[in-house]
This record gives structure tokens, C-alpha cells and sequence, in this order.
């Protein structure tokens, strides 16, 4: 679990079927030291696992990632950077199908759409 080490949030709204928040990064975590030494930024696994972790607190099931259907990574972040992170789902027959993206003012950075399931 990388949320209380890795990241903190904060302005975390939640209603039926999303979540939103505002993410800070550890800039002292030693996963910044090997991705990438004097230039660190936000490994791609680490978006993703975010996602999952923020999807399992706000529907309080353990979850995992079925598949993923499209994941892009628009642009690097940085420990500087403080992205609202938008989750959105929707119930289905095998699980849920999830929309996820780090935008930092008007730009995205991350999305994911993809479907989990209850472990």
C-alpha cells in the first residue's frame, strides 16, 4: 500500500459512483531515488496502484484489476506536481467498470479505464 508513505490526500469528496481528491507526493520516498535519480517522476504502477487503492477506500472492498482496456500516460509528474485524482464507476455483472485520471489545472495527466472485481 503506497497511500500514507508514497502519497497523502487531502479535499476528498465522495458521492455514489466517484471520488475526487487532491494527492501530495513524498518527495523523500526512496521510490524517487531510483525512478529516476536527479530527475524523479511518478512511475506509471505507482498511478495505477493509486487508483486501485482510492477505488477499494471509497467502495470499502479490496478490489483488484481485471484488465485494462486503455491506460495513457499523458504527461510526466513530478513529486511537485499535486494532481486531483477523478474515479468513476460504474456496477456490472463482473464487477465494476472504472474510469480513473490525475489532472493538474485543465491538463490531463493519467487515465485508465478498466474493470475490477472484488477479491
Amino acid at each position: 500500500m503506497l497511500m500514507n508513505d508514497f502519497y497523502t490526500y487531502r479535499d476528498a469528496h465522495k458521492e455514489n459512483d466517484s471520488f475526487t481528491c487532491k494527492v501530495t507526493f513524498n518527495s523523500a520516498h526512496d521510490i524517487f531515488k531510483g525512478h529516476f535519480p536527479g530527475q524523479p517522476v511518478v512511475p506509471g504502477v505507482c498511478m495505477m496502484e493509486m487508483v486501485k487503492e482510492f477505488f477499494q477506500q471509497a467502495l470499502g472492498k479490496k478490489v483488484w484489476l481485471r484488465n485494462a482496456g486503455n491506460v495513457k500516460f499523458l504527461q510526466l509528474i513530478t513529486p511537485d506536481v499535486q494532481p486531483y485524482i477523478n474515479i468513476n464507476w460504474k456496477e456490472s455483472e463482473t464487477g465494476y467498470n472504472v474510469s480513473a485520471s490525475f489532472k493538474n489545472d485543465a491538463s490531463d495527466l493519467f487515465k485508465l479505464s478498466g474493470n475490477f472485481e472484488i477479491s
